[in-house]
């Protein structure tokens, strides 16, 4: 299954691994996948959005969702906004998919 089979618009693979497209919501009260909203991934987070404290807890989070170093996420735009795009190196799309299905079909 490849990412765009999926429907996955969050999702588009690079030639180093894959780039999501973030929608964050912080100061949650858990750290969360919380579905696909528009055309984003839908994060919740408990970090602040102050001294990119929320950024911090975006990369960490999302390399133990996805089971990758803290190293192989990579925040590439959005540090001061709600809409971020990260790439994950070193995964391809259909096993990003994946890992992030059990938490997506809880929503």
């Amino acid at each position: 299954m490849s990412a765009s089979d999926s429907g996955a618009a969050f999702l588009r693979e690079t030639a180093g691994g894959v780039v999501l497209t973030l929608k964050v919501i912080p100061r949650s009260s858990v750290n969360a996948v919380a579905g696909v909203q528009a055309d984003a991934l839908k994060l919740k987070i408990t970090a602040p959005p102050v001294d990119s404290a929320a950024n911090a807890e975006v990369v960490r989070f999302l390399a133990q969702v996805l089971d990758v170093p803290r190293g192989a996420v990579q925040l590439l735009r959005g540090a001061t906004s709600r809409h971020k795009q990260v790439q994950v190196v070193g995964l391809s799309g259909s096993q990003v998919l994946q890992r992030l299905k059990p938490m997506l079909e809880k929503e």
